[in-house]
């Protein structure tokens, strides 16, 4: 569920519950091939609001060891610990959106008309203008020498964003209801030479709201519903 706010929300990265209102936090995220894999090893949780401009996305990121490098828009994000919103307003599975963003506030933007399994290629020429994105970290970035608690992030969307394929840029009537799923990929790493290294020959952890069966995020029939009231 997915709950108008009556005032704007400051992006700030700080999840201020007086802006926030009545939205709920999602479930804790699972791993990304579902229940029967091991239970994720830290906490993920999102909440959902929007209004007349804007789609809201805010996020609980519990992390001992906050790490980020990429500073530069349209980096391969993935690469180092993130969390990833996907968007397909019309839930036919074509013509969706991707964001990701790290604890240094880089962020990737990309469209795809089809997902890759069908030929499709990702648009990193799609950008966002308006786009509002913050990060507060509850821990200090890239030193080992500390154990961190987490950070936390806020999106604001602007409806214009989705102004792509067959959606018109306007806000969601109540009732409607969206394609949406959100990812985090974590990986493990070890401290070498001061610095955080991701773990040679080790794959990432995929965790997400609503599971895909798969390790692939690109399953957009598998996403979670999300209705705007």
């Amino acid at each position: 569920m997915c709950e108008k706010v009556g005032n704007p929300i400051k992006i700030d990265g700080v999840l201020d519950p007086k802006e926030w209102g009545g939205a709920a936090w999602t479930d804790d995220f699972v791993d990304i091939e579902g229940a029967a894999k091991p239970k994720p090893r830290f906490r993920t949780r999102v909440k959902m609001a929007w209004d007349d401009q804007y789609l809201y996305i805010a996020a609980e990121l519990e992390e001992p060891a906050l790490w980020a490098t990429y500073d530069k828009h349209d980096m391969v994000i993935f690469h180092e610990h993130d969390f990833e919103v996907f968007l397909d307003p019309d839930g036919d599975g074509l013509h969706y959106f991707e964001f990701e963003m790290n604890a240094l506030n880089t962020g990737w933007d990309l469209y795809l008309d089809k997902p890759y399994k069908n030929g499709g290629k990702a648009d990193n020429g799609w950008e966002i203008p308006g786009l509002k994105t913050a990060v507060h970290l509850n821990g200090t970035l890239n030193d080992p020498r500390d154990t961190d608690r987490g950070w936390t992030l806020e999106i604001a969307f602007p409806w214009t964003a989705f102004n792509r394929g067959p959606r018109k840029a306007v806000p969601p009537q109540p009732g409607e209801s969206w394609r949406i799923n959100f990812s985090r990929v974590e990986w493990i790493l070890d401290v070498v030479e001061g610095k955080y290294q991701k773990r040679k020959g080790l794959k990432e952890d995929n965790w997400v709201w609503s599971p895909q069966g798969v390790i692939n995020m690109h399953v957009p029939e598998k996403w979670g519903v999300v209705k705007f009231q």
